[in-house]
């Protein structure tokens, strides 16, 4: 299975939503389009939408806590909603939820971001 990564903004917050595997085949693609997106556009935060995430591995770890710093670096905040079980399992084991608040669905973690803006 692939990856489809799809982009939206609202406001100064990047909406990241991820569909299929997030691995070391796909990481490259992941790390390019958030990037470009963070750059390019007037966005302060990034919410990272994982409802239909079905696989990540370690290269997806990677590129999560580089756009996490990256964003941090810009002085915006990144935060994570609807997360799958086994990706969440993960998240777990890697301490990424002592770094990224969690929310359950993309609403509450847009309208967290907006608080903060």
């Amino acid at each position: 299975m692939s990856l489809q990564v799809e982009l939206e903004q609202h406001r100064n917050v990047l909406i990241v939503r991820l569909r299929g595997e997030l691995d070391h085949h796909t990481a490259d693609v992941v790390r390019f389009k958030m990037e470009d997106a963070i750059l390019r556009g007037r966005c302060d935060h990034v919410v990272l939408s994982l409802k239909d995430l079905q696989f990540m591995d370690s290269s997806g770890l990677g590129v999560i806590l580089g756009r996490y710093k990256l964003v941090k670096s810009r002085g915006g905040k990144m935060v994570v909603c609807d997360i799958q079980s086994n990706v969440r399992r993960l998240f777990e084991l890697s301490g990424l939820f002592k770094i990224l608040s969690v929310y359950e669905t993309e609403r509450s973690a847009v309208a967290s971001l907006e608080v903060v803006s």
